[in-house]
């Protein structure tokens, strides 16, 4: 990373920290939201649902874990096994505890007492559907509305990658040939909304970042099949703009391992559009600056109407 890209997420850090838009909490991606970040993020959240509602989603809310059996069988592991968050705990007893407290007492590894649940953090918003829409699915298949609080281990200086952050996302669960439509269909859509709000927006084919060599020859497939665009606007740097929302198409990546089947009995397929939530309203304040109260009048109408 260049001297001058840190110099611009340092910049944008330290405007959005005076202005008290967010928190920094001393961890590299880990902040607190003020009142008019949480209020921006609320009016996109709404705005986000007034473009979905029409087409009538089924609406659910999980919390920020999956079951650890659930986790293995997306293959994120495989895919991205440096993103991962794995929820560990005490359980031990008193003899174990007297240990623990002497390790931390000594400064030394203390975690290593620690042993794994049977729960792993939440890496994408959609990923607890795929084991409740197991079986088959209806004529048209199924549409998702979901929001989900995910983490992914990428500590960096960018304000925009945050290490725990919001997506928002509408999926659908269909034959491959609705699946590509839905996804064509958000890319087009969610460009006039952001665009609608005042941001300079555009579409560019992108890979998600899998891990190692293998990895690199599946981002590479990826790219050349197309099955994964993004949205990008500027936040901290213009010459490096930011993904704030992705239309993806998964082919039968997660609807296999979980037996998802189309009304004839085909493998389904799967796409979405995820929103980041955190991603937009910072670029938001990128655009307008940091006073709500001045921005362009046809922004606050549509984000609080």
């Amino acid at each position: 990373m260049s001297e001058a890209t840190v110099d611009c997420y340092q910049s944008l850090q330290d405007r959005l920290v005076g202005d008290g838009v967010l928190v920094a909490m001393g961890v590299p991606g880990m902040y607190g939201k003020g009142r008019s970040f949480q209020a921006t993020f609320d009016g996109i959240y709404q705005y986000v649902t007034a473009a979905g509602a029409p087409a009538g989603p089924e609406l659910f809310r999980f919390p920020p874990l999956m079951p650890r059996e659930h986790f293995l069988r997306t293959d994120y592991l495989r895919s991205f096994p440096d993103l991962i968050g794995s929820i560990h705990s005490f359980t031990g007893g008193n003899a174990e505890h007297a240990a623990l407290l002497r390790t931390v007492e000594q400064g030394g590894d203390w975690a290593a007492a620690l042993s794994p649940t049977d729960v792993m953090l939440l890496p994408a918003a959609c990923y607890p559907l795929y084991p409740m829409a197991t079986g088959r699915l209806p004529e048209g298949g199924r549409l998702f509305d979901v929001l989900g609080t995910c983490f992914r281990h990428e500590p960096s200086a960018d304000p925009a990658r945050m290490q725990v952050f919001h997506q928002r996302e509408y999926v659908h669960l269909g034959t491959p040939d609705s699946a590509m439509d839905f996804r064509d269909g958000w890319l087009a859509r969610s460009q006039e909304l952001l665009t609608d709000l005042g941001l300079d927006v555009r579409a560019e084919v992108a890979n998600d970042p899998f891990f190692g060599r293998a990895g690199r020859m599946l981002a590479v497939n990826q790219r050349e099949s197309e099955l994964k665009y993004e949205v990008v606007a500027t936040v901290a740097n213009a010459e490096k703009p930011t993904a704030i929302v992705s239309c993806n198409c998964h082919q039968d990546h997660l609807t296999g391992p979980f037996e998802i089947q189309t009304a004839d009995g085909a493998t389904a397929h799967s796409a979405c559009i995820g929103f980041g939530m955190e991603r937009i309203t910072l670029a938001l304040f990128s655009a307008h600056g940091t006073d709500t109260h001045t921005w362009p009048a046809a922004v606050r109408g549509r984000l609080w109407p």
